[in-house]
């Protein structure tokens, strides 16, 4: 097999700890070539300029191993909508394509910039993979993804369930892997830093403590604000420590930021606009709670047996289990949710979305050559017989009919 070069995309500190796992995995494979075009939120200073903890992670020591080529690219301003971000990163990713010349695009999850890595790829004729398709959420986020689901070649899923969802969208049952979610392979890693040592790095003064992380409902604004300002006066009418985490960048973070601003020099809270992913997942791993709307509130608090609670719905439909709580945007319900949380009992752990394995699953998937020749040029596939053709009925030669024959 020829050697292939494969280009990863993120644009989020949370699409990163999704791919990470997957680059590491290609890291010694001479049959593989890699790069990372770096965009999005990573490149704001506002969000905590997280193209730092690509830097680190595939630092100096990396590019012994081959990990040449991290392109970083601008994508946008504060405050620019996100189909100009979809175009601004369309442009500059056709650009490094052009150079680059990959053999494989690999997109993750339901951001805009994966959308526009899987419409490079596609239109240039290059093999789109695409992390984590057939997955339900709340607002924009699931139009997205499904879109780039119809675009992409290839599947990498995190369980049947999703697996049999892009079956029933069209897909080939032979383009879909399921793997599950490369970042519990973080998770379950003895990578981990230890807690003090998180505690000490970030001045994290409480020994218990629940985690916040509430992202804009892109689709309804005023739900935005509502929310946020409900999980804000919990907070302060809770006995609780918390540790803040900024939103993500979609429109409507400005209305979660300017609630935050009632929260800022409070003994019991510390907010952060980013965090180390594996610092997060150790502060995750420990928590009392997690409160707030985010994915992780449903994909990896369940692995760790932490309870979290989710308000309102921008993870309506998503995968439910006795850890989660679902409450609506009001004070009262969010208080409960929070007692109860703190009062319960640790849950066992879930691997509904994986077992730590999927690294291993993905490379195994790319080194087939059977994948390297899927077809560029999809067709949507029926999962339901199509309908009999109607036959024409024979011609009555009765007086009636040649009368009617005779009147057309």
């Amino acid at each position: 097999m020829p050697k292939r070069k494969i280009l990863f995309i993120s644009g989020t500190r949370a699409d990163f700890g999704k791919i990470r796992p997957l680059i590491q995995a290609l890291d010694n494979d001479a049959r593989f070539e890699h790069s990372l075009f770096v965009t999005g939120m990573h490149t704001l200073a506002r969000y905590g300029f997280t193209v730092d903890e690509i830097f680190k992670t595939f630092g100096s020591e990396r590019l012994e191993k081959g990990f040449r080529n991290v392109h970083v690219f601008m994508n946008q301003v504060h405050g620019e909508s996100m189909d100009l971000v979809l175009a601004n990163t369309i442009f500059g990713l056709s650009r490094y394509v052009s150079e680059y010349q990959p053999d494989m695009i690999v997109v993750h999850g339901d951001r805009v910039e994966a959308l526009a890595g899987a419409l490079v790829g596609s239109m240039r004729n290059i093999l789109v993979a695409h992390i984590e398709g057939g997955e339900l959420s709340g607002t924009i986020d699931e139009l997205i993804r499904h879109s780039i689901s119809k675009v992409a070649h290839l599947h990498f899923t995190a369980n049947e369930e999703t697996r049999d969802r892009l079956i029933q969208m069209g897909e080939r049952r032979e383009s879909i892997f399921t793997i599950g979610s490369p970042d519990i392979d973080i998770m379950l890693s003895d990578d981990l830093p230890d807690l003090e040592e998180v505690r000490a790095y970030y001045g994290i003064p409480f020994e218990r403590y629940a985690v916040a992380l509430l992202h804009p409902v892109t689709t309804n604004p005023a739900e935005t604000r509502r929310e946020a300002r409900a999980m804000v006066k919990a907070m302060l009418a809770s006995p609780h420590n918390f540790v803040v985490i900024y939103p993500n960048n979609d429109t409507g973070s400005d209305f979660i930021l300017q609630e935050y601003e009632c929260l800022k020099g409070h003994a019991r809270i510390r907010i952060y606009p980013s965090l180390r992913l594996t610092s997060f997942l150790t502060l995750l791993k420990h928590a009392d709670f997690l409160v707030g709307n985010s994915s992780a509130g449903v994909r990896e608090t369940p692995v760790y047996g932490v309870p979290s609670i989710n308000i309102g719905s921008r993870q309506a439909n998503r995968f439910v289990c006795p850890s989660i709580a679902n409450v609506a945007g009001r004070v009262p319900d969010i208080l409960t949710a929070m007692e109860n949380a703190r009062a319960a009992t640790c849950f066992e752990p879930v691997y509904h979305f994986g077992r730590g394995d999927s690294a291993r699953h993905f490379r195994a998937a790319l080194a087939d050559e059977a994948v390297w020749q899927t077809p560029r040029q999809k067709q949507f596939v029926d999962i339901i017989q199509p309908l009999p053709t109607p036959q024409p009925q024979a011609e009555k030669t009765g007086p009636r009919s040649r009368r009617l024959a005779l009147v057309k």
